[in-house]
């Protein structure tokens, strides 16, 4: 495994964003398809990566592409996962050199993001209807133990007392984008505890002073989660999301959230509305930010009419942010629509929203 016991990159953002990078171009140094994929989709999100990986990705792209042509030539054994093969022959189906850039714009409240190469993700669980938000964890299906998951991990060490992967995002939407899975070996089902929640809170705690614009984000089952092994996504960021905006009612402004949003300030408090989430089978998704956390209960997906431009609504879309596949949606979806979108996977269930 090539991840990091030191927790050195966690001193800074600068150092964070050195590692991070450092860690791409390892990745790129052991080559193979599963690889690439991750590398492109992480530099193509990022112009300065971009700049600094984007000859080494183009010349492991002509040589994979080339061993692919002469497996299938040949009708030799493909050794690849069927989601990353998919994926790297709709790269090759277009070409490298067209794979566009992420590009970012504002509407209105709103962020609206073009990315070309998530749009050629599987789907996995966040394509099909959930009808509860509790399923057991599967050691067949996709998980984190796998031993091809391994060299994909930026840093697996212990911090505050608990053992926690970092993994790349493998189609990542926001800055220095991981997956974080706490306790990975206990084989956890995407279903939040009490102890996870905790730990989360406290350590977007501990990292906020020396990463500013830390935050984590977390879908539920039915809330466009795509794998059930028990993770959340870090990031960092300074520039705010739009929920955390002043001007909404959850932030003590005067205008009203499209969906339904609590904001908590206590851990406590917002694990007794988790669970009452929970004994209500209600899906939700969470952002936690230094002292504080937002709680988005919201329909299940498949029980919303999903807007065209979108292939899912996940804590970063009910926090604000959109993502759009093909440019004329980027170019043209305004902040009006948004709201009207957003408010599809309202939970009309007044009752839900009471603290008290």
């Amino acid at each position: 495994m090539g991840s990091h016991q030191s927790e050195d990159l966690f001193l800074s953002e600068q150092g964070f964003r050195h590692a991070f990078e450092r860690g791409l171009g390892r990745l790129l140094d052991i080559g193979g398809l599963n690889l690439f994929v991750l590398v492109s989709a992480n530099a193509s999100f990022e112009q300065t990566l971009f700049d600094n990986l984007g000859g080494r990705l183009s010349e492991l792209f002509s040589t994979l592409r080339a061993d692919l042509c002469e497996a299938l030539v040949n009708g030799y054994r493909i050794n690849e996962a069927d989601d990353d093969l998919l994926v790297f022959l709709k790269i090759a189906s277009i070409g490298f050199e067209r794979l566009a850039l992420t590009e970012h714009r504002s509407a209105g409240d709103w962020e609206v993001q073009f990315n070309h190469l998530r749009s050629f993700r599987p789907l996995r669980n966040s394509g099909r209807p959930m009808q509860s938000i509790h399923a057991p964890f599967d050691e067949q299906g996709f998980h984190f133990n796998k031993p091809f998951m391994q060299q994909e991990a930026l840093w697996s060490g212990k911090m505050l007392g608990h053992r926690i992967d970092l993994y790349y995002n493998k189609y990542p939407f926001v800055d220095l984008h991981c997956l974080l899975v706490p306790e990975r070996e206990a084989c956890l089902p995407q279903y939040l505890n009490h102890e996870a929640h905790t730990y989360v809170w406290s350590l977007v705690q501990h990292l906020g002073s020396s990463l500013p614009g830390v935050k984590v984000g977390y879908n539920a089952l039915g809330a466009f989660a795509s794998v059930n092994h028990l993770h959340l996504q870090l990031f960092v960021r300074r520039r705010p999301l739009p929920v955390e905006l002043d001007r909404w009612a959850h932030n003590g402004g005067d205008r009203d959230y499209p969906v339904g949003c609590l904001k908590f300030d206590n851990p406590d408090a917002a694990w007794a509305f988790i669970t009452r989430l929970h004994q209500n089978n209600e899906t939700y998704n969470l952002l936690y930010v230094p002292g504080g956390l937002y709680c988005l209960p919201r329909k299940k997906q498949g029980g919303f009419d999903l807007a065209a431009w979108s292939n899912g609504f996940s804590w970063y879309e009910m926090c604000g942010g959109m993502i759009t596949f093909n440019h004329e949606d980027f170019s043209t979806l305004n902040d009006q629509q948004i709201v009207t979108d957003l408010s599809l996977a309202e939970l009309q269930d007044g009752p839900m929203f009471r603290l008290s």
